[in-house]
């Protein structure tokens, strides 16, 4: 397996971390990372460097302390806003700039910004040449089949993309009129990879080690983006990375490790937003890592009621010290 390189990096395996708005924060990267992922990339940031005051994005704009190569992603559909936040982007330490033109939602194609800006090719052209000129990094750029499904231009844009300097695509296998419903199809990724010759990434429903290996050879593209399927699961990344390297499965971890992970996450996540934010963040997190584990429906209606560090982590210890017990009597 040769190594799967953007510009100068080369990454260590062919499974990174997708960015997520709200998800894929700087303890959430670190964490994926640490467990696994080649490559993470930041959640969302608008281009409007005006709203770059907001808390929100103040936090979202953090990159140092990120593993390299830091990739972080921009949204927008004005190409001189997008060139302006890419070299504000750099000179905050972001070695890679992804383009966002995948996200589905409402709020941000309204905005003709993310996949709606794939209805109009020329703006496509515009804004990738503009990003490009702008940086001295490597800029990727995230896409989705097409429009809809009678409008599959997911080729076209690949071509215009590798003219204007694009160093690696990323392709989710759904239309915007898909949102996450339905199946991602990975034929028209395949095609894309066909059509051009900078790196290609598939995205979509990439839930587990086998299916990584399934959709690798389906699509013949160089690396595999895990977003949804990493919520609650972030050893995902060593699983798929090591099932690709060696073709066996590791164990899934087990009850100790997975509450020394979800501890960690907590004390990263208080320790990075401040008690009060931490707490209502850890909260989303805890509900995907305990989603299948017994008993997880019950605490979590007591646990989204806590208001402190503390409580969070005296309870998390005291819900996993009670699966021990059962599996101890069961056993």
């Amino acid at each position: 397996m040769s190594a799967v390189c953007i510009g100068p990096y080369a990454l260590p395996n062919q499974v990174i971390l997708a960015p997520m708005a709200g998800v894929t924060d700087q303890p959430f990267r670190q964490l994926c990372r640490r467990l696994g992922a080649g490559m993470v990339v930041s959640e969302m940031v608008t281009s409007d460097v005006r709203l770059w005051n907001s808390r929100k994005s103040r936090l979202r704009l953090l990159h140092e302390g990120d593993p390299e190569p830091r990739s972080v992603q921009i949204a927008g559909g004005d190409p001189a806003m997008l060139a302006e936040a890419a070299r504000a982007n750099v000179d905050l330490g972001a070695q890679i700039i992804d383009i966002n033109m995948g996200c589905p939602a409402k709020k941000v194609c309204n905005k003709a910004a993310g996949s709606a800006l794939m209805k109009d090719e020329a703006l496509v052209a515009d804004i990738l040449e503009a990003v490009v000129k702008a940086v001295d990094v490597p800029v990727t750029l995230k896409i989705r089949t097409g429009w809809d499904r009678s409008n599959r231009n997911g080729i076209t844009v690949a071509k215009i993309a590798e003219q204007a300097g694009i160093q690696a695509l990323a392709v989710h296998g759904r239309t915007r009129a898909d949102l996450y419903t339905g199946e991602a199809e990975y034929d028209t990724i395949a095609a894309i990879k066909q059509a051009v010759s900078i790196p290609v990434f598939a995205n979509g429903d990439i839930t587990s080690p086998e299916k990584a290996r399934q959709v690798l050879d389906a699509t013949g593209v160089d690396a595999l983006l895990i977003g949804r399927a990493a919520q609650g699961r972030p050893w995902i990344f060593r699983e798929i990375a090591h099932y690709l390297a060696t073709g066996e499965l590791l164990p899934a971890p087990g009850l100790i490790e997975v509450e020394q992970i979800l501890l960690e996450h907590l004390a990263a996540l208080h320790a990075f937003y401040g008690e009060e934010m931490g707490v209502r963040i850890a909260r989303k997190h805890v509900g995907w890592y305990l989603a299948t584990l017994p008993g997880a429906r019950e605490f979590r209606a007591k646990f989204n009621r806590l208001e402190s560090t503390d409580a969070q982590c005296a309870n998390v210890r005291e819900f996993f010290a009670e699966r021990h017990n059962e599996g101890e009597k069961a056993a």
